[in-house]
């Protein structure tokens, strides 16, 4: 456990190094500024702690927050820059849902200044983690692989037409990791018969771009998966009543077993 309460490290000795940087609901003592605490939790990447509660058996080292990405989003640019130009996102303090909706009352949105301590505060310990990690792990292994995961609502349309397929891998324009580590993961996504994309709409967050250092010897990737892969997920943004729907294992299991022969695959080819 990690000196903040809301950052977990587990450390394992596998050339894997997983980030879990969206499953966060602690919003931090917002949730009389904002419209409402569901709302402001509504866009985090349901169960994919759960998902994901594997790698430590395959013996990788896993970082996790517990801060709500609508405090602050660990994945975004520190200074506050869009990754996604002329495309609608989130910043890094977000002031509005996926869809456009606003999070705070009105005159409760966080000034310049309360955004530079949020960032002190929780984003720099969570990269001061993961860079950690991967310094201890490169010390340990010639190549290395981050793996960030995340989820997202597979129809969205502010953020993308139609309905995302259920994997989406991001190299940053394979930039971020090896091209021979890429096809692999590429040929699992195929095989799976689900429909699959790599380098889409979503390349690969501040996590992946940041990190992803081949020539370091550290291979970033991130796993985007549309929710209806692991979870029964209902038509629309979702309400109080239906949204999160309860982690179902026995639904997610056979995404769970791609998920872990991808994982498996990066720490063999790490290991080579």
């Amino acid at each position: 456990m990690a000196a903040a309460p809301w950052l977990t490290v587990r450390q394992g000795t596998a050339p894997l190094l997983v980030s879990i940087p969206h499953t966060g609901i602690d919003l931090a003592g917002l949730e009389n500024r904002l419209v409402s605490p569901w709302l402001g939790r509504r866009d985090c990447d349901w169960w994919i702690d759960n998902l994901y509660d594997f790698a430590d058996s395959l013996g990788a080292t896993v970082v996790h927050t517990a801060i709500s990405r609508t405090v602050i989003d660990v994945n975004r640019d520190p200074s506050g820059a869009s990754l996604y130009p002329g495309q609608a996102t989130t910043s890094l303090c977000p002031t509005e849902t996926f869809d456009g909706d606003p999070l705070y009352l009105e005159g409760e949105e966080p000034g310049p200044s309360e955004v530079d301590d949020r960032r002190e505060k929780f984003f720099v310990p969570y990269h001061a983690a993961l860079q950690a990690e991967a310094d201890r792990l490169r010390g340990l292994h010639e190549n290395i692989v981050l793996y960030d995961c995340h989820s997202i609502r597979s129809v969205l349309p502010r953020l993308f037409d139609g309905t995302l397929p259920v994997f989406n891998l991001g190299t940053n324009d394979g930039s971020s990791a090896d091209p021979t580590l890429q096809a692999m993961i590429t040929q699992i996504m195929a095989e799976t018969g689900e429909t699959y994309v790599v380098n889409g709409r979503f390349k690969g967050g501040w996590i992946t771009r940041h990190f992803g250092q081949p020539q370091d010897g550290v291979h970033a990737l991130q796993m985007e998966l549309s929710n209806r892969g692991y979870m029964r997920e209902p038509e629309g943004k979702g309400t109080p009543d239906n949204w999160p729907v309860p982690y179902d294992a026995a639904f997610a299991a056979p995404i769970r077993a791609t998920l872990t022969q991808i994982l498996q695959t990066a720490i063999d080819w790490a290991g080579r």
